[in-house]
């Protein structure tokens, strides 16, 4: 389990070597326990504490600690000094970002976005007869964009860059533009907006992006791989370049489950408050959000490679097999 801290003040320690959760509730003291073997990640927001006595027990057992803003996006974490794999795959990744190795990787994995983004678009047009032809005209437009990427060529990735990015905001803009068209008219949006979110919706999405991030993050770090060296985005100072290229076949995780809720009609105002500029995601909205995606990613089961599998277990094999497939002879 990943245990989320968001409540202000919540105290983290250890009692009896098992972590201790402490929340003030009114005047009393709400307390809970959880046994470390059972935990894979603590994850607090602003305004929570925690002990060095949780710390070490969390670094004895693997367990990451990651420091979340306020809209679930990890701003830092806890992790042991061991880097659990050879050097030797840092070093390829190094020498891919310069080559060709790098750029047929970022097209593959802007190639699988935007096919997983066609493929739901292709599912929410089952049950949805009156739009059926509105919707099959906007994944053309999105098959589209995938054979133009499949041919571009380059001999490393900054040569095709530009048309990438070019390709990838076109669609996106598109899919979101559907995504928005198929909400009740309460709930339509105008793009993806983010820091802060324009509406309701993208205050979701952000915080959902923000619990898949932290779980890419670490997906690399066990594989062996330098999160902050990327192949397509820029590797700026404190930039997490690599997390951003790979999360890419991903999001469509987060943009399903936010909805699914939306449009089964579990979320309302209540979950959400109005911020400057924008909205945000209140207490309230974490509560909802926050074990339906982590069951979502952890429990329910899909059909990969001939093997029912977590999405969770799948994007670890994935960071695995990218991983592999540098230091391969």
């Amino acid at each position: 389990m990943q245990l989320f801290i968001n409540t202000y003040g919540t105290y983290v320690h250890i009692k009896d070597e098992m972590f201790e959760i402490r929340t003030k509730v009114e005047k009393t003291d709400e307390i809970k326990h959880f046994a470390s073997h059972k935990v894979k990640s603590i994850i607090l927001q602003k305004g929570m504490s925690i002990s060095t006595d949780a710390i070490i027990l969390a670094l004895k057992n693997n367990i990451d600690v990651i420091i979340a803003d306020y809209d679930g996006f990890p701003i830092g974490r806890i992790w042991h000094g061991k880097s659990g794999s050879t050097s030797k795959i840092r070093k390829r990744q190094l020498e891919a970002s310069l080559n060709e190795t790098g750029l047929n990787w970022v097209k593959d994995w802007i190639s699988a976005k935007l096919l997983n983004q066609a493929d739901y678009l292709k599912d929410l047009k089952k049950n949805r007869k009156a739009k059926e032809e509105f919707i099959e005209e906007k994944i053309s437009k999105l098959e589209e964009f995938l054979k133009q990427t499949d041919k571009l060529k380059g001999a490393k990735t900054e040569d095709i860059a530009d048309t990438l990015r070019g390709y990838e905001g076109n669609a996106g803009r598109i899919y979101f533009e559907t995504l928005s068209s198929l909400l009740s008219e309460e709930y339509s949006f105008t793009g993806r907006s983010s820091r802060p979110a324009k509406d309701p919706f993208n205050a979701f999405l952000n915080y959902s992006y923000g619990i898949l991030y932290s779980r890419v993050e670490k997906a690399l770090i066990i594989a062996g791989l330098d999160p902050y060296l990327g192949f397509m985005h820029r590797d700026d100072y404190n930039q997490k370049s690599l997390v951003f290229d790979f999360i890419e076949p991903y999001r469509t995780h987060a943009e399903r489950l936010v909805f699914k809720l939306f449009s089964a009609k579990r979320i309302n105002k209540s979950h959400t408050d109005e911020i400057k500029n924008g909205f945000t995601l209140n207490d309230e909205g974490k509560k909802l959000l926050v074990p339906e995606f982590m069951k979502y990613l952890e429990e329910d089961k899909i059909l990969y490679k001939n093997k029912h599998q977590s999405r969770a277990n799948i994007l670890q094999s994935d960071a695995h097999q990218f991983a592999n497939s540098l230091i391969k002879d």
